[in-house]
């Protein structure tokens, strides 16, 4: 004799529905199922014929009793062996199709498919070739919405089929149907039947009971009467009582993102009121950091071109200290690892020529500032150490200079101008250099000889500063050490201040990197909320998706499979808001450099930006996912 595939013994199911009040929807129900039997469950509204195909079907628990399937007790089966029972065994037909409405007919078939792990062209061609067989040829690209209830309910059959099914579990399967429709449907499960699976079928109406093979009536959750109608054997389907395990998280996390996509497509203005929060925060980060990088590298140039690798000296007022116009030659000479010693004067005075004064900062200099401050000529030449030594009255003239008292546009070179009464002669003019770390324009200048300028302009005997350019920075402690002790030696005390401009270049880098650091959290904020946008998003998706849950969870998802849906779907919108932040914000960006603003991209703070979007979704999606995943598939399924 056929064994049993399913044995109910003293199967009780008990809910509370308050404190101290419990209702027995089930009250020691004894069944045996053999393979093959079609089985009809009739009874009113209340009788227990819903529970009793949820405990079958191993949607809910019995509160008491013994479950056998193929002989294995399952009491024994944890969560994710009973949704590997439900996906290998067992085929559900619901009364509402409970059909994914975003989903075409063939995309409904194949879902029980992908959490059994099979490859995507063979359940593609299993999904045809079952619908094909039910006579949905021309319906395989249809939604739900685009097909007759009919059509409907063969797909919810194709669907229970997916993976063998050897029990076919249909709860009112006639019940939305018409009568010519509920006709086809039941002669369908009769032929089911004679393959060898087993349908048991839940109805209330008396006449759709009497076309199965066996029926069954139940009142207040017990079994009243047994009616056997069997007039043959049918085939037995192989069963293999231990469930599968298979599962491929590729295909399962393709699906994910399809209905992460389908679901953003559904509601797009909420979609993007989602979005909004994770865009500005990503290009706010990305605008922040552009200019802030952007910035902080025109300051270095700006220090490079004067000299990274330098040490400034000038002297200390209150000691009436003075660098000598010998120091710079006796540093030159006598310290090692030293390049060039740029000494200066300067004071502002105006420029005359013409008709046009200009007031400006005039520097008396050395000939080799164009090389150590990387400033090179546009025309001209500039002064030489003859010059200085002869006095010669010859200026080379800044930029700015140059517009203000030459607005006709005419040559400067060869033209002279007066400063403090004494006409210069225009001998060249310098490239446009642009403003200074404080604002100040650095082509408002006119340099002149060292000495033309001591002598000639400002009566002074002693420099104002001076900068002394190192060769190898590694050494430019020693260095800083040895100049302090010549100049000490030589003026007999310390009366000069000395500042290394490493030191300045980086508390400046420091200081720049706190106030990124400050932009940053401050769009990081704005992150923050976005991610709380998104799991209040996802919370709301959650309650709106219940039945699709039910529907999964029915068809074989296990709560990992939930839980990595939703996960995924989080993911995928912040994801994708990251995406359109850092295209927004390299465009704001880029707007911004239109406006002189200086702007500098690094790959980094982009990827850490998409990163925290991303790593955003799959914190603030934790909750809603698990919310999801941990949801009764009864209750599920029975949500509006």
């Amino acid at each position: 004799m056929t064994e049993p595939i399913i044995e109910l013994r003293g199967i009780r199911r008990t809910y509370q529905t308050g404190a101290d009040m419990a209702v027995d929807a089930l009250r020691g129900i004894d069944l045996d199922i053999l393979p093959g039997d079609f089985i009809a469950i009739r009874g009113q509204s209340g009788s227990g014929k819903t529970t009793l195909m949820n405990l079958i079907g191993c949607l809910d628990r019995p509160t008491d009793g013994t479950y056998r399937f193929a002989g294995r007790d399952i009491s024994d089966f944890d969560g994710d062996a009973l949704a590997a029972l439900r996906r290998e065994s067992f085929g559900f037909v619901f009364q509402s199709y409970n059909l994914l409405s975003h989903a075409t007919a063939i995309e409904n078939v194949e879902v029980p498919a992908i959490y059994a792990g099979v490859r995507q062209d063979e359940r593609h061609r299993r999904a045809g070739e079952l619908l094909s067989r039910l006579g949905l040829t021309d319906r395989l690209d249809h939604r739900p919405s685009q097909l007759s209830g009919g059509q409907q309910q063969r797909v919810a059959i194709a669907r229970a089929l997916m993976n063998g099914a050897h029990v076919i579990l249909a709860d009112e399967p006639t019940g939305a149907l018409d009568s010519h429709s509920g006709d086809e449907l039941m002669a369908l499960l009769e032929s089911l039947a004679r393959e060898g699976h087993t349908v048991v079928l839940i109805t209330h109406d008396p006449r759709v009971a009497a076309r199965a093979d066996i029926e069954i009536e139940m009142l207040d959750g017990e079994i009243v009467s047994v009616t056997n109608r069997r007039e043959h054997e049918s085939p037995v389907l192989p069963i293999d009582p231990t469930p599968g395990t298979r599962s491929n998280l590729i295909a399962e996390s393709m699906e994910s993102m399809r209905t992460a996509f389908r679901s953003l497509s559904t509601n797009v203005f909420r979609t993007f009121l989602t979005l909004l929060g994770i865009v500005i925060g990503v290009s706010a980060v990305v605008t922040n950091l552009a200019i802030g990088e952007g910035a902080q590298e025109q300051i270095l140039n700006q220090y490079r071109g004067m000299g990274a690798n330098s040490l400034t000296i000038w002297p200390e007022w209150r000691q009436r200290g003075r660098i000598l116009f010998s120091d710079p030659g006796a540093i030159e000479d006598e310290i090692p690892n030293v390049t060039a010693v740029i000494p200066e004067l300067g004071r502002d005075l105006y420029v005359l020529s013409g008709q046009n004064a200009h007031e400006t900062r005039v520097t008396a200099t050395t000939p080799n500032v164009p090389a150590m401050r990387d400033w090179p000529l546009a025309s001209g030449v500039f002064f030489e150490q003859a010059d200085s030594d002869d006095l010669t009255p010859v200026a080379v003239l800044g930029r700015t200079v140059v517009d203000e008292i030459f607005p006709d546009g005419s040559d400067p070179i060869g033209e002279y101008i007066v400063l403090k009464n004494v006409p210069f002669l225009v001998i060249g003019v310098m490239t446009r250099k642009g403003t200074s770390d404080r604002g100040n324009d650095r082509d408002d200048v006119v340099f002149v000889p060292l000495m033309t300028g001591a002598v000639r302009l400002f009566g002074s005997r002693s420099i104002q500063s001076m900068t002394v350019i190192v060769d190898d920075d590694e050494f430019l402690e020693a260095t800083e050490n040895d100049v302090r002790g010549l100049l000490v030696e030589r003026h007999g005390r310390e009366d000069f201040r000395l500042l290394n401009r490493t030191e300045l270049i980086a508390n400046r880098q420091e200081a720049n990197a706190t106030f990124a650091l400050l932009l940053a959290s401050v769009a990081g904020i704005s992150l923050l909320v976005g991610g709380i946008g998104i799991m209040n998003i996802m919370l709301v998706s959650v309650t709106e998706r219940t039945r699709e849950i039910g529907i999964r969870m029915a068809t074989g998802a296990r709560q990992r499979d939930i839980l990595v849906q939703f996960l995924i779907e989080a993911t995928v919108v912040c994801g994708l808001g990251g995406a359109l932040g850092l295209a927004l914000g390299v465009a704001l960006a880029g707007v911004a450099s239109q406006f002189d603003v200086a702007v500098a991209y690094t790959v980094w703070p982009m990827v850490l930006s998409f990163g925290c979007a991303a790593a955003i979704g799959l914190v603030f999606g934790f909750a809603p996912a698990r919310k999801a995943a941990r949801l009764d598939p009864v209750v599920a399924l029975a949500s509006d």
